[in-house]
C-alpha cells in the first residue's frame, strides 16, 4: 500500500519508489509537485534556451550518475548537457543545469532515491549553492562589454550592458542564456536633451578595438544579406564573434593593436600642436 499523500506543510514522504519515478514521467511529474507542494516551495518547470527544460531527463541522468553531489565532485554537468539539444546559444547549458537541479531536485533526490528524509530539513536550511567566478572583458563596444566568465571547468560568453541602455525582454526569454540585442533609447517629445559640446575636426580619431573592427566589417556584410532585420545585427554579429577560433580572433585583435598605435602617435603630435600655438605670441 501506498503512503498516504502528505497534507499541505506536512513532511514529505515518497508516493513511490526510485524505479517507478524513473521509468514514468507521469508519476515522476505527480510527484514532484505533490513534494513541493508539501514543502510549500515554490515549482516552476524553467526555461533554458526558449523551451522547457525536461526535468524528467536531468532528474534520471543525474541519479544514475550517483546523485547531485557526485556528478558536482566529478564534474559531470558538461557531460549531462550533452544529453539535451539546446541551441548553439546556449552558452551557460551545464551552469543552468547545475542551478535548476539544486533549487527543484536535490531534495526530491535525497527523499526518493537516498530515501533520506532526514536530509531533507539540512538542505532547507542549507540556502543557494555558491559559486566562484573569474571574468575578463574581451571587447567594448557603443552599448557595453563582450565577457567571458570562468565558473569551474565552463566559460561562459555574454554581454554587459552600460546602466541606461535597456535589454529588450521580448527577444529572448528571462533564463535564456543567448545575447540579446542592443536598442537604442529615443528620443522623447518634451524632454530637453543637453547639446553635445562642439569637437575639435582636427583632433585625431580614435582607436577601435579588434572586436569593433569585426563589428564593422559584418555589419556591412550583413546589411547587404538582410536589409530589412538591422535591429538583429548587434545579436548575430555578437554571436559570430564568439565563435571564431583564437587564431582567427588575434587577427582582429592586431587590427585594434595598429589602431591603438596609430591614434597614440596622433594624439601626441596633436598635443604638441596646441602646446605650440598657445606659446605663438599674438
Amino acid at each position: 500500500m501506498s503512503p498516504e499523500k502528505p497534507t499541505n506543510g506536512g513532511e514529505p514522504v515518497p508516493l513511490a519508489s526510485h524505479s517507478d519515478v524513473v521509468n514514468d514521467r507521469t508519476l515522476f511529474f505527480n510527484t514532484l509537485r505533490s513534494f513541493h507542494h508539501s514543502l510549500l516551495s515554490k515549482f516552476l518547470v524553467p526555461v533554458i534556451g526558449g523551451k522547457e527544460l525536461n526535468l524528467h531527463v536531468l532528474y534520471v541522468e543525474v541519479t544514475r550518475r550517483g546523485g547531485y553531489d557526485k556528478v558536482v565532485a566529478e564534474k559531470k554537468w558538461r557531460e549531462i548537457s550533452a544529453v539535451f539539444d539546446f541551441s548553439p546559444t546556449t552558452t551557460s547549458a551545464s551552469y543552468a543545469l547545475r542551478k535548476h537541479y539544486f533549487t527543484l531536485l536535490r531534495r526530491y533526490e535525497q527523499l526518493y532515491f537516498f530515501r533520506n528524509q532526514a536530509a531533507i530539513a539540512m538542505l532547507n536550511h542549507s540556502g543557494s549553492p555558491s559559486f566562484h567566478a573569474t571574468g575578463t572583458i574581451d571587447a567594448k563596444f557603443d552599448c557595453g562589454y563582450l565577457v567571458s566568465v570562468k565558473l569551474g571547468d565552463e566559460t561562459l560568453n555574454g554581454v554587459l550592458y552600460h546602466p541606461g541602455y535597456p535589454r529588450v525582454a521580448a527577444t529572448a526569454p528571462p533564463t535564456s542564456t543567448a545575447l540579446v540585442p542592443y536598442t537604442p533609447v529615443l528620443h522623447q517629445p518634451g524632454r530637453r536633451t543637453r547639446r553635445r559640446r562642439s569637437t575639435d575636426p582636427s583632433r585625431p580619431k580614435p582607436n577601435r578595438s579588434g572586436y569593433n573592427f569585426f563589428f564593422a566589417e559584418k555589419h556591412s556584410a550583413l546589411k547587404s544579406l538582410y536589409p530589412n532585420r538591422e535591429r538583429e545585427f548587434t545579436k548575430m554579429i555578437g554571436e559570430s564573434w564568439n565563435k571564431l577560433s583564437p587564431e582567427d580572433r588575434v587577427v582582429y585583435q592586431n587590427h585594434g593593436l595598429k589602431d591603438k598605435e596609430r591614434y597614440q602617435k596622433e594624439l601626441k603630435e596633436y598635443k604638441e600642436r596646441l602646446k605650440m600655438g598657445q606659446t605663438l605670441p599674438f
